[in-house]
């Protein structure tokens, strides 16, 4: 993600461009190469220059205007916060990191072939978990359908006494039976989908649970530990990404593609990034308690899913051509590692790395003017991945209009059943 881009010279108000002031040199994410090679190689979806310039500005100013920062994740009404300050023998980070790293385990595969309607899969749950233990264990609920149906259906697991997060527990066939597995997601009353893929996540949990208790103690905590032990606290964000795609085989997101390989590694660098969110200080000038030398998050993607792929096309960064819109459209599913599927995934990452580019410059303007330089980490396409995400999803509820730009017609996301998002 260490790019540099000038913003159009027909633009008055940004026609000096100040310097970017240059960034240590650190290890290239094999993401960004190799989807540059899918995204040129299956030549299918297309980057439009001028609509992301437009949107990067757009988005540049929402999410300054909204204070859009890695703090916000400690807003989202499920979310498990962490202690604030930090605080590592603290039950509670255990729990926490235990929760992020389950969660990003699972957290694929959420679309319905009921979209729109009742019967998709949803779990009935609180609105807002942290009022609802205030207030004893009352408060209103609602139906939380999609990716929110997983932290609900974990949330409800935990409230209900099930230690369902705690590696030493899924990963156990006797304290943990695939039927108490199926209870957890069970779906709200009326319903009549599953959760998809069930057996595949059953599958996982035994794995990644394995794995944590007969390498790292039984905890997401203690893999942490030794990761920065092995890097003597100088670990950075990229490097626990590869750790993790090193260690669990169900994070190694890659596919070979006219015989290279192809790295997208969706759910390892999301858990990452949730794990950099989640315990982000309170005061931006704090050292990160888990990455005390600096996360260098700048170097992560954006998650290629199939939500954030339907919200670039919707800001007219992507374009589609009509072939792939009429099977969109069509609800036509989309094999893994196609070209059509793989170009959507690897033009996403691509897109968003080039509106990063023209963000930062922006930033960089806006510091030069007050006589200050930006941090390499204040424009990440991680804080963009969340910020188009969150967007997608107001938008698909009709809670938002994007205003001042021109928009393409908002068409479905694609489908493609898979355990990699």
């Amino acid at each position: 993600m260490i790019h540099t881009a000038a913003i159009s010279s027909a633009d008055d108000a940004y026609c000096e461009k100040p310097r970017l002031t240059p960034e240590p040199a650190l290890p290239a994410n094999p993401v960004i190469e190799s989807t540059e090679f899918a995204y040129r190689k299956t030549n299918i979806v297309k980057i439009d220059d001028e609509g992301v310039r437009l949107a990067a500005k757009h988005i540049h100013t929402k999410m300054r205007l909204e204070t859009y920062t890695p703090r916000t994740w400690r807003t989202h009404p499920l979310h498990i916060c962490p202690p604030d300050p930090y605080a590592a023998t603290d039950p509670q980070t255990k729990t926490c990191l235990d929760w992020i790293f389950l969660i990003s385990a699972l957290n694929f595969s959420f679309w319905s072939e009921r979209e729109g309607t009742d019967e998709r899969y949803g779990v009935r749950w609180f609105e807002n978990w942290d009022e609802a233990r205030r207030e004893g264990g009352e408060g209103k609920t609602r139906v939380w359908t999609g990716y929110w149906s997983l932290v609900a259906a974990l949330d409800r697991a935990m409230q209900d006494a099930i230690p369902i997060t705690d590696p030493r527990f899924y990963s156990s066939e006797t304290l943990c039976p695939d039927t108490l597995i199926e209870r957890v997601f069970r779906p709200t009353e009326g319903c009549v989908e599953s959760v998809p893929l069930l057996s595949q996540r059953i599958t996982i949990m035994r794995e990644v649970g394995f794995i944590l208790c007969h390498g790292f103690g039984g905890s997401y905590q203690n893999f942490l530990t030794e990761f920065q032990r092995e890097h003597n606290g100088q670990g950075t964000a990229l490097q626990l990404v590869q750790k993790v795609v090193d260690t669990f085989p169900s994070f190694r997101d890659e596919v070979f593609y006219e015989g290279r390989r192809v790295c997208i590694w969706k759910r390892a660098q999301i858990l990452v990034a949730e794990t950099w969110a989640a315990f982000y200080p309170a005061d931006s000038t704090t050292p990160h308690p888990l990455f005390p030398s600096g996360p260098n998050i700048h170097q992560l993607t954006m998650f290629a899913d199939y939500r954030v792929p339907q919200i670039l096309h919707h800001l007219r960064i992507l374009t589609y051509p009509p072939s792939l819109v009429a099977k969109l459209r069509a609800g036509t599913m989309l094999e893994p590692g196609s070209a059509e599927e793989l170009s959507l995934r690897a033009a996403s990452i691509v897109a968003v790395e080039r509106v990063r580019n023209e963000m930062q410059v922006l930033a960089a303007i806006e510091s030069a003017g007050h006589g200050v330089t930006a941090g390499s980490d204040e424009v990440s396409s991680v804080l963009i991945d969340f910020y188009l995400w969150d967007l997608a999803k107001r938008v698909e509820r009709g809670e938002e209009r994007i205003e001042g730009i021109e928009t393409a017609e908002m068409v479905p996301t694609h489908r493609t059943r898979s355990v990699w998002y």
